[in-house]
């Protein structure tokens, strides 16, 4: 069962969140060794990193020092040529490289996260022979295709086209932007609309040395400008038949199963980052002097250190969380996934600008890394689908469960939902049905695996539990076939159903933290129920903005501005 949706339907899953899962010792072992030889290969290049920052280049020879390391075979099996690491190892991996670099993260993981997962995921046995080994070595380079001017999120709008010859091949045409590895892939997974009673997406494995592939210039980014983003344009390219991705038609299923699976090289990427900022921060407060002490000393820049710590701790812990469901073979966890993404794009962020804050004038001074640390973590709430649209994401799949609860609503919701990027589309007419589900009915009790510290904990993710059913019955009941037109309702859901999944997350792994020896399980308690605290009054203003809030003069006043499309005052008028 997905743990994320049986809470906006008041239970707490606690067979797939006790206890808190912990890798193989054989894999640890591997990771030791990885972990060593990437802090050789990195640590060195701190200036080299700067310098390509500035430059928007990373050299070819030092992709060729990651083919070396292995590190773009990371999850392919061993009988494949890959190393065979789990999600979670991989996540891992990830964590430490962005610790350096998060430009060598994105070249990494936009390779293994999604440019090549599809055939992982999806491949023939013939696509996995050609592709995987050399895919393993980093001989050639993968890239995922699928955002275009106009369709970012809504995956459903691409107008890349691909037209099925008599032979059963393929003439792709269209042009991808913002492709992480465009301008170095040798293999891209590419998602055109086709004409078919299959479907209306198809997904195609196209090599980038076949004739009409073409990338453009580098782009000029903000941020992680080192990696190389560029345009992927096909003009009449022949795609062989057999290089579709799983089977005409099916190109939004394997788009959003990729995606998915992938998120958890970009949260572990975040929590990588954080670890290294975190590093920084309390370097330059026990460093830094004034009024003759450092400035670590002092309760607000200590309540940043905390604060930090606590974010950093739980966004490592969801993480870990999905990796483990994906590793374990959970056939449901993509709006746990999305959580993940959320929250763990969000609390970097939060993260850098702390950092940056505690060091003060040199924070902004780009000789030194904070600048450079807050303006890469600014994609990351951008790019494998907004953050805007992964929290209707995760309110409506939720929304969803509860709704196929009636068994006469099934096949409409079912239809509703089988595009959830593109068509949040109306749900079924709710506004006579009322849920007739007993406050707390199904509500699985967690006390009796929490150590009596962190009842208080505990009990504050039951009550909300409880409270997210109310809110969602509520909410269904009110707007009936227009709730997916509520999209600050449906926000308040998701921040309710996030703060509720980490910190479930939080709790479980401080709980098995508790009973290891040592001071590190004493503060995961603290963080624990630090963490459980800041939820509570998170989740109790989400409940109070419910019904009392003021989004309808938010929305005229959105209006008042659109229409004029400026701030219209001005003091000397």
């Amino acid at each position: 069962m997905s743990v994320a949706k049986s809470l906006l339907a008041g239970r707490i899953v606690e067979d797939n969140l006790f206890p808190y899962p912990r890798l193989r010792a054989k894999e640890r072992e591997v990771l030791g060794m990885m972990i060593e030889a990437i802090d050789e290969f990195l640590a060195p290049r701190r200036e080299d990193f700067k310098r390509w920052d500035r430059e928007a280049e990373q050299p070819a020879e030092f992709i060729q020092g990651l083919r070396d390391l292995g590190l773009f075979g990371l999850i392919i099996p061993e009988e494949e040529g890959g190393l065979g690491l789990s999600n979670a190892g991989y996540a891992r991996v990830l964590s430490q490289t962005s610790s350096h670099d998060s430009s060598v993260s994105l070249t990494i993981g936009a390779h293994s996260s999604i440019g090549m997962k599809g055939i992982l995921l999806f491949g023939t046995p013939e696509q996995r022979a050609r592709y995987l080994p050399k895919l393993a070595s980093g001989e050639m380079i993968a890239a995922f295709c699928l955002t275009e001017s106009g369709a970012g999120s809504d995956a459903a709008s691409i107008r890349t086209r691909a037209e099925k010859g008599v032979d059963g091949s393929w003439t792709l045409n269209g042009e991808k932007i913002w492709i992480t590895n465009g301008g170095i892939a040798d293999l891209y997974t590419v998602f055109a609309r086709t004409t078919s009673d299959a479907g209306k997406i198809t997904a195609f494995v196209v090599e980038a040395a076949w004739p009409g592939v073409s990338h453009g210039h580098h782009e000029d980014k903000m941020g992680i400008r080192a990696s190389s983003t560029t345009t992927v344009s096909f003009t009449d390219v022949k795609v062989p038949a057999e290089n579709v991705l799983d089977a005409e038609g099916k190109g939004f299923k394997v788009a959003m199963a990729i995606l998915n699976n992938g998120r958890t090289g970009l949260g572990g990427g975040a929590v990588g980052g954080m670890k290294a900022l975190i590093a920084l921060a309390t370097q330059q407060a026990l460093a830094r002097r004034q009024f003759g002490e450092p400035i670590a000393n002092f309760g607000l820049i200590r309540e940043k250190l905390a604060q930090m710590t606590v974010e950093c701790f739980a966004a490592e812990s969801v993480v870990w969380m999905v990796a483990h469901y994906i590793d374990s073979g959970l056939e449901d966890y993509s709006v746990e996934a999305a959580i993940s993404k959320v929250y763990a794009s969000e609390a970097i962020q939060r993260a850098a600008y702390e950092a940056l804050q505690i060091a003060g004038g040199n924070g902004f001074m780009r000789e030194f890394p904070y600048e450079e640390a807050a303006r890469d973590c600014r994609i990351l709430s951008i790019f494998e689908g907004t953050n805007e649209v992964l929290r209707l994401y995760i309110a409506l799949s939720g929304l969803k469960e509860i709704g196929k609860s009636y068994g006469e609503l099934r096949a409409a919701v079912d239809d509703i939902f089988n595009s959830p990027i593109k068509g949040f589309g109306v749900l079924a007419d709710y506004a006579e049905k009322r849920l007739t589900r007993a406050t707390g009915v199904g509500r699985d009790k967690i006390l009796g695996k929490i150590p009596p510290q962190l009842r208080e904990a505990t009990t504050t993710y039951e009550k909300y539990t409880v409270e997210l059913a109310k809110a969602s019955d509520y909410l269904l009941r009110k707007y009936g076939k227009s709730i997916a037109g509520r999209q600050h309702a449906l926000k308040r859901v998701a921040d309710m159903t996030i703060d509720l999944f980490v910190g479930l997350c939080v709790l479980s792994r401080a709980t098995a933290l508790s009973a290891e020896p040592g001071e590190e399980g004493a503060q995961a308690m603290v963080i624990a129920h630090a963490f459980a605290r800041q939820a509570r009054r998170r989740l109790a203003h989400n409940v109070r903005r419910i019904e009392r809030n003021e989004d309808e003069e938010m929305d005229l006043l959105a209006g008042f501005i659109v229409d004029r499309g400026r701030y219209p005052w001005d003091i000397a008028k």
